[in-house]
């Protein structure tokens, strides 16, 4: 991966995307706004699973009204993601926050596959009325993973951790920084 993210800091793209005077501050505040709308709906939906709010009304009608804006964001989300990726491979690939929040969107989508394969498949049964214990278990991990992918997502712009500052042995570990270019 070293390799793979060196190779694409040297690209004409990706520095042309940094070093933009407009386009990587565009690209971030649409991030922004499809972190909003992606998670913005998906703890909507989660509080009704957890019975916190909008009880009166069915999972199936909000995830039908919802999902659609939910899918949206999850597009823009990805694009905007991966363009900011582009943009900063070596320093984005090599911050433990970004390490972190990978880990935590894996869980998030494991959580999402197994909400809609296995918790959602008898939804008919308890659409309306008290959420079973594995919808409510779904949606406290989707709560939890969201956040702190945000939070940690946050973190990634700060360089605390950075390899070309004074790290222990141990954050120097986890980032790779001996793979870091002296250069970047």
């Amino acid at each position: 991966m070293n390799g793979f993210v060196n190779w694409l800091a040297g690209t004409q793209w990706s520095i042309a995307l940094h070093e933009s005077l407009y386009m990587y501050s565009i690209t971030e505040s649409a991030h922004v706004m499809a972190i909003m709308l992606f998670v913005g709906t998906i703890m909507m939906v989660d509080l009704r699973l957890l019975g916190v709010s909008y009880r009166k009304t069915p999972v199936s009608e909000m995830t039908n009204r919802i999902l659609p804006w939910t899918v949206g964001g999850f597009i823009v989300l990805c694009i905007t993601g991966v363009m900011l990726f582009y943009a900063i491979p070596i320093r984005t690939w090599h911050s433990i926050w970004f390490r972190i929040k990978c880990v935590l969107l894996v869980v998030g989508m494991i959580n999402i596959t197994w909400f809609t394969f296995k918790v959602e498949r008898d939804k008919a049964k308890w659409d309306l009325g008290p959420t079973p214990r594995n919808a409510r278990i779904s949606a406290g991990v989707s709560l939890f993973v969201w956040t702190f992918v945000i939070v940690f997502g946050r973190l990634i712009a700060y360089n605390w951790t950075d390899c070309d500052q004074n790290q222990s042995p141990f954050i120097q570990q986890i980032e790779d920084c001996k793979a870091v270019p002296a250069d970047t």
